[in-house]
């Protein structure tokens, strides 16, 4: 079976030449401060019940969002906003960079980054690409809006057959101050978010055990 792109590497040294800043991987160092962040919502199952978790433990959240998606549900967007959660830019749709024309690249950038502006009245600071697959095309399109392109630097694993609440549970208990942690609350056809959730609860526990603070990804 072909691993998933997003256990692979996120992006290689020959697509990170467009100038401007390198993409975010960490976050600044010195903080006790972790950034939970969530792709491929919003799913009118799986987000609203996220949404009450993070409530419920008053954590908040990055949510990069398919913008289609969030065009068909604009009431989960506003419910995140209205709770202070971030919304960011995961693309138009979720084409996978390699297998389309930078032309298209690049208008899935754009065009999620205009819709995602209309709906939340301002427009996204951060762009993360599908897969974490980048494209010189995405980048000069993000920058060119003003977004920053935002990764990871752990990941929950939380689809495909790796998705046992119980694994799920033991990456995020090696999180560490600084990590940037990659989750879906979209299920997007091989993730799991239903199990996402059950792991969830524990990990937001043992934050404030060992003194981390969930925190948005910065301005």
């Amino acid at each position: 079976m072909t691993n998933h792109p997003e256990q692979q590497k996120p992006t290689s040294a020959g697509e990170l030449k467009h100038s401007g800043q390198p993409p975010l991987v960490r976050l600044q160092s010195g903080q006790m401060a972790i950034a939970l962040t969530f792709d491929d919502g919003p799913d009118p199952r799986f987000t609203p019940r996220l949404l009450d978790l993070l409530a419920g433990s008053r954590v908040p959240a990055t949510f990069f969002v398919i913008a289609s998606l969030a065009v068909e549900y604009p009431e989960i967007i506003r419910r995140m906003l209205d709770e202070g959660h971030a919304v960011e830019s995961h693309g138009w749709t979720h084409r996978h960079a390699w297998l389309q024309s930078s032309k298209s690249a690049s208008m899935q950038v754009r065009r999620a980054g205009d819709e995602l502006a209309l709906l939340s009245g301002r427009a996204p600071r951060w762009f993360r690409p599908p897969y974490g697959r980048l494209r010189p095309a995405m980048r000069a399109a993000a920058a060119a809006a003003g977004q920053r392109v935002a990764l990871w630097s752990r990941s929950a694993v939380d689809w495909g057959p790796a998705a046992k609440a119980s694994q799920i549970s033991a990456r995020l208990g090696r999180v560490e101050a600084g990590d940037i942690i990659l989750m879906h609350d979209g299920r997007n056809r091989h993730n799991r978010p239903a199990v996402t959730l059950e792991a969830l609860p524990g990990f937001l526990s043992l934050l404030a055990d060992r003194g981390l603070q969930a925190t948005l990804l910065p301005d």
